[in-house]
């Protein structure tokens, strides 16, 4: 079932993407990891660590790099973005909400009975969401796809996708990868939201990933490393992406879970558990 955006309601427009500086784009994501932690205390319910930590990249994604149009979420030319991490939920509704696609004021109705903002994405009821997530592990295969039918269409979107490490404990994250050389798509990012962290802990300690980029280059990917909260270093990236050819491109990006309020970075207790109303305002304090 398509989804369609539909008028909003919104009492200021959305973010004029076209010239956002690098201190804007600071400030947007500083607004968008607000609305995360007020939606989240709103539900009582949610996943703040992972959806702090990935801020920065969902940030620079959809406020310099995607192709999309919020009046048409179906637009054949779009760029995709597939949140394969779909308990992060949170900080893709708030920088949907802030791009036009439905009014920020609906973004506190995360979780709740009718509410369109489910706890994990599901694009039948959400504007803009491409791919609805639950179980981990199952987003680089479905972005494969969406590659894949791009050069059999002949269209020129690109494909990117958003993973946790935690998630690349799965091995159907490297069968995917293992596709998605084969089939050259040099038209497919995958960003790994390296913040070590996963639900009963340090990912080192759950399943030892390292080395993580040489498995990557292993399989055929062209691999990037940055600071996962470095602007400058977030676009560069982006920018080599888009000009590599023949091969897939990873984006391994070092972040900290929880980043901007500091009692819950590199916390795990708060990979799922919402803050109280007094964490949810000191929080919200920190934030400036």
């Amino acid at each position: 079932m398509p989804n369609h955006a539909e008028p909003s309601s919104r009492l200021t427009p959305p973010i004029n993407k076209s010239n956002l500086s690098v201190t804007e784009l600071k400030e947007v994501a500083r607004n968008l990891r607000r609305h995360v932690v007020k939606m989240i205390a709103a539900a009582g319910s949610g996943h703040p660590g992972g959806s702090l930590s990935a801020a920065d990249i969902i940030t620079a994604l959809y406020f310099r790099v995607l192709r999309y149009d919020p009046h048409n979420a179906q637009w054949p030319d779009r760029d995709r973005f597939i949140l394969s991490k779909g308990h992060a939920a949170p900080i893709l509704y708030a920088a949907l909400a802030e791009s036009g696609y439905f009014p920020v004021e609906e973004l506190l109705t995360l979780r709740k009975l009718d509410s369109r903002l489910q706890g994990h994405t599901d694009r039948n009821l959400t504007p803009g969401v491409e791919m609805s997530a639950g179980a981990l592990g199952q987003g680089l295969s479905f972005s494969v796809g969406v590659a894949l039918a791009a050069k059999l269409d002949r269209r020129d979107y690109r494909v990117y996708v958003l993973l946790s490490d935690g998630e690349c404990d799965e091995g159907q994250t490297w069968e995917a990868a293992l596709s998605a050389a084969h089939f050259k798509l040099d038209n497919l990012v995958a960003i790994v939201d390296c913040n070590r962290l996963q639900l009963s802990g340090w990912t080192r300690d759950i399943m030892n990933l390292e080395p993580f980029a040489q498995k990557w280059q292993a399989f055929g990917w062209h691999t990037i490393e940055i600071d996962g909260h470095d602007f400058d270093g977030i676009l560069a990236a982006l920018q080599e992406c888009q000009n590599m050819k023949a091969k897939p491109t990873v984006v391994i990006a070092h972040t900290t879970k929880g980043k901007g309020v500091s009692f819950m970075e590199n916390n795990v207790s708060f990979h799922g558990k919402a803050p109280t109303p007094e964490e949810a305002e000191k929080a919200l304090k920190e934030l400036g």
